[in-house]
């Protein structure tokens, strides 16, 4: 089963046990209720294996025949490169006596890179309020502030405080300090939220760098994923990015909140350090922030979707920074500088110019995995830096020959100038 049937088994059997009401089930899978209504019946008589469409890993009986597909790519390729689907289409027509429709002509251009597909435009101008989502785990709103929260007590100045809040139910999820926003100090944040509560359905946030690929080449390749999104995807949590602070403005709120509330609470017990802000927090605040202004949800089902053994167990490479390397011919690959030479015995049959994944952790220690595999490799010896003392030659006794003191022109040119001069008698 994929990831898409495990979720929706488990939205599914929420709607079976009478958890969640029908409409909401279709709101939460994006389905319409007579659907839900045929995968709730399938489920009953036929179990989860019920989900997997019959279809599934057989080739389509409407798709192209293999040789036509090819004529159609040749041609493309070779007289008409930069047409658009439509125009393509029809000249495939006329002068080839090729009919297919152009959706199908652009589907071929796009898998073989002859044409990129327009996004539509956002439309801007009028806001409407946007309503809760009706369960918890539903959706998290997350962001980051930094703020002076000790007031200059402890010299711990400017920080960085890392906050999730349920979009359903007002409920502060996790809050933590951190030194900044990056992505270890984000990983740890939700390795942590994880292992307590469980996968959400969803996470808004901000278009920060560390959450999402702001480059312009990300503009044009939908695949250039921060560290962050590819986590989420690895797990399966859908990301949401919000084109505007309003947008995701519970937690916009929620920090305006902190900024007057906890930086007093925080004056009045004296923490001046992080260790025991973060411990107030857990234990203190947040339980009294929520008992005063969490709401109740309109739907009473939890959503979060707890961590299997294999999810549990790969959390610590999920959760890593990740790199790709090529291995040298030596079989050697480089990281931050240093060169690492992988041993003779290996897990998985490793090969020149294959392409490896480094996994750094935030404790400075990584691994090469290929394959699903970690590799066996040792550092090599630093390679010899350049010499900063310019190389000087040996001194010899080759006699120095002194320029003639009676020379006629001597101070009239240049001694250059007189190399260059010949004088013709006649």
């Amino acid at each position: 089963m994929s990831k898409r049937d495990i979720d929706r088994h488990a939205v599914i059997k929420k709607y079976i046990d009478k958890e969640i009401s029908r409409s909401h089930a279709a709101d939460v899978l994006k389905l319409t209720e007579r659907h839900v209504t045929r995968l709730k019946l399938a489920i009953i008589a036929f179990g989860a294996s019920a989900l997997i469409h019959k279809q599934r890993g057989k080739p389509s009986h409407h798709r192209l025949d293999d040789g036509e597909r090819e004529k159609i790519i040749l041609l493309l390729k070779e007289k008409y490169p930069d047409f658009g689907p439509t125009f393509a289409a029809e000249k495939l027509l006329e002068v080839h006596k090729i009919d297919h429709d152009p959706k199908t002509i652009r589907s071929i251009q796009i898998a073989e890179g002859l044409w990129k597909p327009r996004r539509s435009r956002a439309k801007s101008g009028h806001r409407s309020w946007r309503q809760r989502r009706s369960a918890y785990g539903e959706m998290e709103q997350f962001d980051g502030c930094y703020h002076d929260w000790f007031e200059g007590r402890g010299d711990v100045g400017t920080t960085c405080l890392l906050a999730a809040i349920d979009d359903a139910t007002g409920r502060v999820t996790g809050a933590e300090f951190r030194p900044h926003e990056g992505v270890f100090p984000v990983f740890a944040f939700w390795r942590g939220y994880l292992e307590k509560r469980g996968k959400p359905r969803s996470i808004y946030m901000d278009r920060f760098s560390t959450y999402k690929m702001n480059h312009a080449k990300a503009k044009e390749n939908p695949d250039l994923k921060t560290q962050f999104q590819r986590a989420l995807e690895e797990l399966g949590i859908e990301p949401i990015f919000a084109r505007s602070p309003e947008a995701k403005g519970r937690v916009e709120r929620l920090f305006r909140t902190f900024q007057d509330r906890l930086v007093k609470e925080l004056r009045l017990r004296g923490v001046s350090t992080v260790e025991e802000a973060n411990c107030f927090l857990e234990e203190e605040f947040i339980p009294a922030f929520n008992s005063k202004f969490s709401v109740e949800p309109a739907s009473p089902a939890d959503l979060h979707t707890k961590l299997t053994k294999g999810e549990t167990a790969s959390l610590s490479s999920v959760f890593s920074r990740q790199e790709e390397r090529v291995v040298n011919n030596d079989f050697t690959f480089s990281f931050k500088n240093h060169w690492y030479q992988l041993t003779e015995k290996q897990p998985a049959t490793v090969c020149k110019k294959d392409v490896i994944m480094l996994l750094e952790r935030a404790d400075g220690t990584f691994q090469a995995r290929l394959r699903g595999k970690f590799l066996n490799f040792t550092p090599l010896p630093e390679r010899p830096r350049k010499a900063t003392v310019p190389f000087a030659l040996p001194k010899t006794d080759v006699p120095v020959r002194k320029p003639a003191t009676d020379h006629p022109w001597r101070g009239c040119f240049h001694a250059d100038a007189l190399k260059r001069i010949r004088i013709t008698v006649s």
